[in-house]
């Protein structure tokens, strides 16, 4: 039979990691919170530098605008060495539209990586309006 002190230690130690587990259901919930003036005032400029007459800032600002939704996704902690690990991390349930994220993340790396690639006004709008939407996905705008 237990005496009153063994008792007592298992009952601790079971109330301990009771507490353990609720402390860990509780945070695991939580939302990160962006400083949202922060990304709006980031992503706002990157938007602004964006000129039709002036193709050298078509790649600049998708270059740019990835670099804020990389950003946003490691302060969230999101895991992954590379952004594309990150974006494999996030998936469906974070992003509307992840398959325009892709898209857009290609054409960055295309960018990035291929020195006679280039996109037009209307590729970069509409990268800039996909990176705009994850933004607000992940609530950072």
């Amino acid at each position: 039979m237990l005496d009153a002190s063994t008792l007592t230690l298992f009952g601790s130690i079971l109330v301990v990691g009771l507490l353990i587990f609720v402390a860990i259901l509780l945070t695991s919930n939580r939302r990160h919170t962006f400083d949202k003036m922060e990304y709006q005032t980031d992503f706002l400029a990157i938007e602004n530098a964006l000129e039709r007459d002036n193709p050298a800032t078509y790649s600049l600002s998708i270059v740019e605008a990835d670099k804020l939704l990389d950003k946003a996704m490691h302060e969230m902690g999101v895991p992954g060495k590379t952004m594309g690990d990150r974006l494999k991390k996030c998936g469906r349930e974070k992003f509307t539209k992840l398959d325009s994220v892709w898209h857009a993340h290609k054409l960055r790396n295309q960018i990035a990586h291929e020195p006679r690639f280039h996109v037009d006004y209307a590729q970069a709008k509409r990268a800039l309006a996909t990176y705009r939407q994850a933004l607000k996905d992940l609530g950072a705008i």
